[in-house]
């Protein structure tokens, strides 16, 4: 059985003061969330991803999922050359390699919630979700069909 990652290493833009996050001035708008470290508890996540596929997720539990099953990817994937984007809910940057620091990533995926949260728990394939245009992938890193599905604990 997969284990949920309890806990992610401190962003290491945030750890060196006095340089912010550079996704704060996202964060503070309220457009994305900076997902550095575990804010969501693993059993509230996985009570709103529950909720989520059972078909009952109010817009604050929808946004709790995304944002829990971002971290999930982060803890699985650490790295920061992938920029993976479910606006508005959140965004992290994931997966070894090269790390971005400034302007447009080179390795970006954006999608919506219901896509996202399909991946993740195996409902949509990833090359499906791909050719469907309900994923935008970019960059020779931009290929998630590795890290998701996640598995058993996430599939239901």
């Amino acid at each position: 059985m997969v284990a949920l990652s309890p806990t992610l290493p401190a962003c290491s833009a945030r750890a060196s003061a006095p340089r912010p996050c550079p996704a704060r001035e996202a964060c503070d708008a309220g457009s994305v969330s900076c997902v550095a470290a575990r804010r969501i508890d693993v059993e509230t996540g996985a009570a709103a991803l529950a909720a989520w596929r059972e078909g009952r997720a109010e817009p604050a539990e929808l946004r709790t999922a995304v944002r829990f099953t971002l971290e999930e990817l982060a803890a699985r994937a650490p790295g920061r050359s992938v920029e993976v984007r479910v606006p508005p809910h959140a965004a992290v940057q994931a997966v070894e390699g090269p790390r971005h620091t400034r302007g447009t990533p080179p390795n970006v995926v954006e999608t919506d919630a219901q896509t996202w949260l399909e991946l993740v728990t195996g409902r949509t394939a990833w090359d499906e979700a791909l050719r469907a245009g309900r994923v935008l992938a970019s960059g020779e890193r931009a290929d998630l069909r590795s890290h998701v599905p996640f598995g058993p604990r996430f599939t239901g």
